[in-house]
């Protein structure tokens, strides 16, 4: 795939909607594409996180290990972002992420992602729309499963 098809996509993910061509075209070359098969894992919960991956096409699960076992706490889909947490709060991976299908995926290294925080306030305040999102939902999830299993 061309650059400019590659910044075209990341000009359609949320988190990067406000960030120039210029630097776009800068994490698009200093990304990796990465492709993943039905049931192919990206990275697994407990791993060290030192990526960030935003979906370009096809949908990932994303699962939780607990007591119970393995529980699915969302579903990804294009232009979503995965594995963010971990740069971030600089913690292992929260979750496991598995391809439900044939997925196409840009890596984003962790350095790139940092610098791309600090270069762009506005994604920023992206994240933490994310991430309070993602945080609701996982808390409902928790709730509804503890309200099964008691």
């Amino acid at each position: 795939m061309l650059l400019k098809d590659e910044v075209g996509m990341l000009k359609r993910v949320p988190l990067f909607s406000g960030v120039e061509p210029g630097k776009l075209k800068l994490l698009a070359f200093t990304s990796d594409r990465v492709s993943y098969s039905a049931g192919q894992v990206l990275f697994r919960q407990g791993e060290e996180g030192d990526a960030a991956y935003v979906i370009l096409s096809g949908t990932a699960d994303i699962l939780v290990e607990t007591d119970g076992g393995q529980i699915k706490v969302a579903e990804v889909e294009p232009n979503a972002i995965v594995g963010e947490i971990a740069i971030l709060c600089d913690v292992s991976r929260t979750a496991t992420v598995k391809a439900n299908e044939r997925l196409e995926a840009l890596r984003i290294r962790k350095e790139h992602f940092l610098r791309m925080l600090r270069e762009n306030p506005e994604m920023t305040i992206e994240i933490v729309r994310v991430l309070a999102g993602r945080l609701s939902t996982t808390t409902a999830e928790l709730s509804a499963e503890r309200s099964r299993n008691h």
